[in-house]
């Protein structure tokens, strides 16, 4: 009986010794684990204030099965002057309404209707690579595309009208920064296709853009975008450019509040969709072709 007893008393302990080594091993690779998370480089913390900058795409795509709402509004050309309180009240006013929805992480789809031509545009983005905090990825890389269907009478094609007269493309590479948290710059390159267009213009169109945000409140910043179109010979169809597209320059105010974002400006361009503003933009900012536009955006969560 006390063999028994002992052998009981051995096996106990010898048990008791596994068990805590075994606690002792989890206890190591739970603390190893949680210093690893610690060091694992995290994405920047709200580079912008929303997705869309002005008329840009940034890289902020909202978590997954997000959804958001957007209105853009442009009036009238603020050189009316009085006549319809500078564009306010102009009939040339252009206005979308749009809506995102995020399918995967930094994966977002969407659709827009704008009442100037009455685009349909079906659009996608994607942000390849999220800028860290600590620099392991020192930018972020952003992809978005567009298809846009124009709503204009059948006559305004012409005789050989086909429904794929009515297809426009818009393609853009987006590198951004932020490069304190208070300052926040983007630059791309796009490229621009249209189906059918005038005998004297280009279908094909390469266009360079900067923008960026200074912050000077928890909740307010000064934006700004530009978007040049580039004339290029070897993508041009004509002998010269006569009467290219202008660039467009915008500037104004933005405030954010996390699930709204609300931004009032001046741009030179009165069009909303970015093939638009890059092809068909004759507004000089140089001579005061200003127009006060807005961009209100609502964030849902599901």
């Amino acid at each position: 009986m006390d063999k028994s007893r002992c052998e009981k008393q051995l096996n106990t302990k010898a048990m008791k010794k596994i068990l805590f080594s075994i606690l002792l091993l989890l206890s190591f690779t739970s603390i190893a684990f949680c210093q690893d998370e610690e060091e694992k480089d995290k994405p920047v913390y709200s580079p912008w204030g929303s997705g869309i900058l002005i008329d840009q795409q940034t890289s902020v795509i909202p978590s997954v099965h997000s959804f958001e709402s957007i209105i853009q509004h442009r009036f009238g050309s603020i050189q009316s002057s009085m006549a319809d309180l500078y564009g306010i009240y102009s009939p040339g006013a252009n206005l979308r309404l749009g809506f995102n929805y995020v399918l995967f992480k930094n994966v977002q789809i969407g659709y827009g209707l704008t009442k100037e031509n009455m685009y349909s545009d079906f659009n996608l983005k994607w942000t390849v690579f999220e800028q860290t905090r600590k620099n392991t990825v020192p930018v972020s890389i952003t992809l978005y595309g567009n298809m846009a269907i124009s709503g204009n009478p059948d006559k305004d094609y012409g005789l050989n009208y086909a429904f794929i007269h009515r297809y426009s493309y818009f393609s853009q590479l987006i590198i951004g920064r932020k490069i304190s948290e208070a300052l926040s710059i983007q630059t791309a390159i796009s490229f621009t296709h249209y189906n059918s267009v005038a005998a004297d213009m280009d279908h094909d169109k390469i266009a360079w853009h900067f923008g960026g945000k200074l912050k000077f409140s928890p909740q307010s910043s000064f934006i700004f975008t530009y978007d040049l179109p580039l004339q290029i010979d070897v993508l041009s169809e004509q002998r010269e450019f006569i009467n290219p597209p202008k660039a467009n320059l915008s500037f104004g105010y933005e405030v954010c509040t996390g699930t709204h974002d609300f931004q009032i400006f001046l741009a030179t361009a009165n069009g909303i969709v970015p093939q638009d503003i890059v092809l068909y933009n004759q507004s000089d900012w140089q001579l005061g072709g200003f127009s006060v536009g807005f961009v209100m955006t609502r964030l849902w969560g599901f």
